[in-house]
Formats: C-alpha cells, structure tokens, sequence
C-alpha cells in the first residue's frame, strides 16, 4: 500500500450510532402533541421506504435537511399529525446528530501514524456537502488528507469510478498502488476494485458477508487498527 483511501460515514465517524435516540429526542421537542411511539413506529417505517430506493437515494442524499423533512413530513401523515412540524422534526433531529456525533476510538490513531509515516491519504465521501465539510471540520480531519472528494462539491458520488481516480489524481498515486477503507460494499469496496484499487471492507460488527454476495473484498477488517 503506497497510498489509502477513506471513507468518512461510519468509518472515521460514528454516524448511525444513536439515530433512533435521535429522533426519539426530535419528537419530544418539535411534535410533543404526537404520540410518541406511534410517530417513532412511522419515522420508522418512513425512513425505511425513502432510503429503499436506490434512485432516491443518490438523488436525496445531497440534502440531507431536505430528505429528513420529507421523511418527518411522511411519519406525520401516517400519524394524521400536523405537517406543519416536519420542517421543525427535521431540524430538531439534524441538531441532535450533529450534537452527538463522535470519531470512532481508532480513527485518530489510524490518520495520525499513517500521516507520520508520510503515506498519502484520500478521503471519499458519498453527500451533502455542507453537512461533510462541517463534520470535517468539527473532528479536524482536513490535516490529514492530501485529497477530499465530497459527493456534493464534486457533482458525483460513489460508485461512480470518476470518483476513485479523481482522489487518485490529486494524491498523485496509481490505483494498483492505492487502498480504499470503508464499512460499504459496494461503495468502498466494489466501486473501488473496479478501478484496480484494493478494497478492504471494515465490518466493525463482525457479521461477515452477506449470503450470496457477489463482492469480494481484498482483505475484512473489524477496526482501523488493523491497518497499523
């Protein structure tokens, strides 16, 4: 490995840890008039649909805001509660996220001892640009990488392979030389692979592949520590 690509949701950053607290919390304070179990049943079963499809979901995820309210607005009317709290859910849960947020334990140790070892490093990162550069910013993570590619800023996202080669590009490495680190399949492991860059899927939870899986990583680890 002469160079490693980064994924940052739930590789770096803790980012579905505590969702469903989250909305739990955004409930009590945007739509208390709403049953609150009845309203987290259907955030629930709203998140579910609106991430269920694939074309909505790269479309969407660059506006994150925007996605939670349709979603708060879609658990509202299966509720029979009133639309006008959707837009006030929405941002209650988006400051609550962003409140709660946390590095993961191995991550700073990761960047800080590839950094000393002066290896280059990439970050990659599927949506919303303000929402990425300001999670960026809060951890101080932009000293670490030599290349930042954020879905939103560069107009496309993974798996697209422009995506990979431009991060390449700008570390000035090969893809036969380079790694890419990521807890997502298809977009850290496969997309990658296709461009001739080693993917290494991190499965934190130690589930394994799923049945049936057509993608075939280069190496499964369960920390970043591992890499070291």
């Amino acid at each position: 490995m002469k160079a490693l690509l980064l994924d940052l949701d739930d590789t770096l950053l803790d980012y579905s840890g505590g969702v469903d607290l989250c909305w739990e919390h955004a409930c009590l304070t945007a739509a208390p008039s709403v049953e609150r179990a009845r309203l987290l049943e259907a955030l629930l079963e709203a998140r579910r649909w609106f991430w269920s499809d694939p074309v909505r979901h790269r479309r969407e995820r660059v506006d994150m805001l925007r996605a939670w309210t349709q979603i708060a607005a879609d658990a509202l009317a299966r509720c029979d509660g009133d639309p006008r709290h959707a837009a006030p859910l929405a941002e209650a849960y988006a400051a609550r996220r962003r409140a709660v947020m946390r590095l993961f334990p191995d991550a700073l140790d990761l960047l800080e001892r590839l950094r000393s070892r002066g290896v280059p490093l990439g970050l990659v990162t599927n949506g919303d640009a303000r929402q990425q550069r300001d999670k960026i910013e809060r951890h101080g993570l932009a000293r670490f990488f030599d290349a930042i590619v954020v879905e939103g800023e560069f107009g496309a996202g993974k798996p697209d392979e422009v995506v990979y080669r431009a991060a390449l590009d700008r570390i000035g490495v090969r893809p036969a030389d380079a790694w890419m680190v990521g807890d997502h399949l298809e977009f850290d492991v496969d997309g990658p692979q296709r461009v001739g860059v080693q993917g290494v899927w991190l499965d934190r939870e130690g589930l394994g592949l799923p049945a049936g899986s057509a993608v075939r990583p280069a190496r499964i680890i369960r920390s970043l520590r591992e890499l070291t």
